[in-house]
């Protein structure tokens, strides 16, 4: 068994009442198993002394493309529809083994240095699987699957799937992954959206989701382009025809929702759809800003996630924290949006979608030891007498300010140092990458 004892710290629980204190944390192996002042600090293999230090839980990212990180910077300044079909689709399209992996391996690295411990990940058709390799080698907790996208004239043609091959290749890294490390990898089926696949899969993988109770993870309502096409296609807006399907239900994840009817608002109420606020990516895009602060009200199920880092450039949660506040007071008052509430989505809320709100999300006794220390002690945060902790933290932090970084009860980054990926290598890697991909797609 291995034991680590936090020292000193405060501690930002999130737990039911919101309790913020001092004291100490102790980890026995993946789990939290005690809490309080002066804890006996004897027979413990390591003990960190988080005097000064505010420690958080990990942060949950319910929208996260690993495949697309090695794309940072090559698709600016276009929406949505003219971002994939010009640049992000040629891009996968070129993906190999080797890109893949280490295009995982930096945005993993991004999101364990700046206090992600968890994602939902969506892959693309081709080599998922080293993805998952990545992911299991790092440490971080996440949720992925391949793409699946059996449907559309424009798809460039190795992107292209047939149904039947989309699903089966889903089902076997399913088979081989979900579960992985006593659960901390889970797959997620991950139709793209309505427009790139087929009826045929989408009921099917409304099936499989059922048969093996795992999350489904797809995109819905992101721009008004894509809406009109749904409808052309279905006579059916997105949610209405994902329900029409059987896919609207507490196991579906839905990225962005920006442009929503009463109706489907409704439907993703009653089911308990849930879904994932992308405010930077929204914004690059020109997309619009999702009506977040209605859906709060309706109590519906709504978590944060930075998307890819080409539609956003950073996967950072600090700065969706931020813009996710930010974006609504203009519209609905200074008051809307505070920073208990997108901190709470960054958090529990967050571990709510994953459907894992017993096992992460809040720092509480029994829970998964997925934590993040800060050193807000510098001039950006300061003075810290008689502020908010969370208004510190979601108004002043910044991805810098996190200093150690343990996912599951392990020391994922200590010092801002890394331990589980070499930065060093991965860095160069991603460069001759991208260099090879922007060949094979000519696009240089």
């Amino acid at each position: 068994m291995t034991t680590i004892l936090i020292k000193n710290a405060e501690i930002v629980t999130m737990n039911r009442k919101n309790e913020i204190m001092n004291g100490d944390i102790l980890i026995e192996n993946d789990r939290i198993t005690a809490i309080g002042p002066d804890l006996d600090p004897t027979q413990v293999d390591k003990i960190i002394d988080a005097a000064n230090r505010t420690v958080i839980p990990g942060f949950v990212q319910t929208h996260i493309h690993l495949c697309q990180t090695i794309f940072r910077g090559k698709g600016d300044d276009l929406e949505l529809m003219d971002w994939l079909k010009k640049r992000i689709w040629p891009l996968e399209a070129s993906h190999d083994e080797e890109s893949i992996y280490y295009s995982a391996l930096l945005g993993i690295g991004e999101l364990i240095q700046s206090g992600t411990t968890t994602i939902v990940d969506m892959e693309t058709v081709h080599h998922t699987d080293f993805a998952f390799q990545a992911i299991a080698s790092s440490g971080i907790r996440a949720l992925s699957g391949k793409v699946m996208m059996d449907k559309g004239d424009e798809v460039p043609f190795a992107l292209q799937e047939k149904t039947a091959e989309s699903l089966q290749q889903s089902v076997d890294l399913l088979e081989k992954w979900n579960g992985h490390d006593d659960g901390r990898i889970q797959y997620a089926f991950s139709p793209r959206f309505v427009i790139s696949c087929t009826e045929e899969l989408l009921r099917e993988v409304r099936s499989l989701s059922e048969q093996y109770q795992v999350k489904v993870h797809t995109h819905a309502s992101e721009n008004l382009g894509e809406i009109e096409i749904v409808q052309a296609e279905t006579g059916m807006r997105n949610v209405v025809y994902l329900d029409h399907l059987g896919l609207a239900n507490e196991r579906l994840i839905l990225a962005h929702c920006v442009w929503l009817d009463d109706e489907e608002k409704r439907i993703i109420h009653e089911r308990g759809v849930h879904v994932s606020h992308c405010p930077g990516s929204n914004l690059k895009l020109a997309s619009g800003i999702a009506e977040t602060p209605e859906l709060l009200k309706l109590d519906i199920s709504v978590s944060l996630g930075a998307d890819g880092a080409p539609c956003n450039n950073n996967l950072d949660m600090f700065n969706e924290m931020r813009l996710a506040a930010l974006i609504q007071k203009p519209i609905h008052g200074p008051t809307a949006m505070n920073a208990q509430t997108v901190f709470r989505m960054a958090t529990i809320g967050g571990a709510r979608a994953v459907g894992m709100e017993k096992e992460i999300g809040s720092i509480e006794v029994g829970k998964k030891a997925d934590l993040a220390i800060l050193d807000l002690n510098n001039f950006h945060t300061y003075p810290s007498f008689d502020v908010d902790p969370i208004s510190r933290i979601v108004y002043s932090a910044t991805r810098a300010d996190v200093e150690t970084t343990i996912i599951n009860g392990r020391i994922v980054m200590e010092n801002r140092i890394m331990r589980t990926i070499d930065k060093d290598i991965v860095l160069p890697e991603a460069n001759r990458s991208i260099k090879r991909l922007l060949q094979r797609a000519n696009l240089r």
